[in-house]
């Protein structure tokens, strides 16, 4: 069933196949707090917005793209799977992300990585 979360995934990964991660920022509420496996816990809008413009410069310096595998979602609360690829030999690595979101705003985001 589709519903808000679903919609506000559906556009974060359509901004984030553009190739620049800091737009990605406007998605999340002032209050939101973004988990991520390897750079750490981000809380409110300075710091995701710095996280994101980190992620530009991380992503670039090993060519990484994200491919959208899967993604399911309600009102509320909806998860990614997807999968990324690099430049820089790795072999490709597998997630998820679960993201909850309110008044079309996401809430919260932690991803989760395939050892």
């Amino acid at each position: 069933m589709a519903g808000d979360a679903y919609d506000t995934i559906k556009r974060f990964w359509e901004i984030q196949d553009g190739g620049d991660y800091a737009p990605l920022a406007a998605l999340f509420a002032d209050d939101a707090q973004v988990v991520d496996p390897v750079y750490g816990t981000f809380t409110g809008g300075t710091e995701i917005a710095g996280f994101f413009t980190k992620m530009n410069v991380e992503m670039g310096k090993i060519g990484a793209t994200f491919r959208l595998v899967d993604m399911a979602g309600d009102d509320e609360t909806a998860w990614a799977q997807w999968e990324v690829t690099t430049t820089d030999g790795r072999p490709p690595r597998q997630g998820v992300g679960v993201y909850r979101v309110s008044d079309g705003r996401l809430t919260y985001y932690k991803d989760y990585m395939n050892a």
